[in-house]
C-alpha cells in the first residue's frame, strides 16, 4: 500500500461509525495520485479549481462523485454543470441561479451546498445568515438546484476555541435550516487542520488534503 494509500485508509477508518464522507481535495496534485486512492476503492474527490476538475474528469474513470469546493465564477459554471455532483460554494443567490440555469440546458438537477460566511477573515468567502432566507425562499422558482445543506471555512488559526465557535455557530444555522427543510443531509466543515474537531460539531462531511497528498508545491 503506497504512502497516500495508507493515510486515506487512516483517516477513513475513523469515520466508519461516524456517517461522516471524506472528500479527497486533490488541488494541484497529479491523476496518478488521485487513482491510488480509486484503486482502494475511493470514489469521491473534491476540486478547488473549475479547469482542473474538468480535466481530471476527461481522464479518469466516469463512476467517480465529482464535487467542486473552491470559490465558483458564475461564467464557469457551464462547463462543470454536465457532470459535477456536489458544488459547495453557493455563496450568492445570483450563483445559484445560474448554476439551475445551466443544469437545466443539461436537463439535470444539481446538488448544492450555501456557503456560509463564519470566518473573522475577509479572505473567505461565504454568504451572510441574513441572506439565507432569500435564497431559501428562491428555491421554490430553481427546480434544477437542490439544497442539500451548508458549508463553511474556520478561521485558520490555532486557537481551537475560535473554530469551535465558528463550527458550533454553523451547526446552529444547519439545524434551522433542516428544521424547515428536512430533506437536508450535508453540513460541510472540516478540513486537514480542523477536521476532528469539525466532526465533534456535527459534520457531516470533511473535506481533506494535506493530510492525504501532502503539502502543495
Amino acid at each position: 500500500m503506497t504512502e497516500i494509500q495508507e493515510k486515506y485508509q487512516a483517516i477513513a477508518s475513523q469515520l466508519v461509525d461516524k456517517s461522516v464522507t471524506l472528500v479527497p481535495v486533490s488541488k494541484k496534485k497529479p491523476v496518478e495520485d488521485l487513482m491510488q486512492i480509486y484503486e482502494i476503492g475511493g470514489r469521491i474527490f473534491g476540486e478547488n479549481y473549475v479547469q482542473e476538475l474538468t480535466e481530471k474528469y476527461e481522464q479518469m474513470p466516469k463512476d467517480i462523485e465529482w464535487q467542486l469546493l473552491g470559490h465558483l465564477q458564475r461564467n464557469k459554471v457551464k462547463y462543470i454543470a454536465p457532470f459535477v455532483n456536489l458544488i459547495h460554494s453557493v455563496d450568492s443567490l445570483k450563483l445559484l441561479r445560474e448554476i439551475n440555469k445551466q443544469a437545466a440546458k443539461n436537463e439535470r438537477v444539481i446538488n448544492c451546498l450555501l456557503q456560509v460566511f463564519i470566518a473573522e477573515e475577509d479572505s473567505k468567502t461565504g454568504m451572510d445568515e441574513n441572506e439565507l432566507p432569500e435564497a431559501f425562499a428562491a428555491l421554490s422558482d430553481l427546480p434544477n438546484v437542490k439544497v442539500v445543506g451548508l458549508m463553511g471555512i474556520s478561521t485558520f488559526t490555532d486557537n481551537k476555541e475560535v473554530v469551535i465557535r465558528e463550527f458550533r455557530h454553523l451547526r446552529k444555522l444547519y439545524d434551522e435550516g433542516k428544521s424547515s427543510h428536512p430533506e437536508w443531509n450535508v453540513l460541510s466543515m472540516g478540513m486537514s487542520g480542523d477536521w476532528q474537531m469539525a466532526i465533534e460539531e456535527g459534520s457531516t462531511l470533511i473535506r481533506v488534503g494535506t493530510s492525504i497528498f501532502g503539502a502543495r508545491t
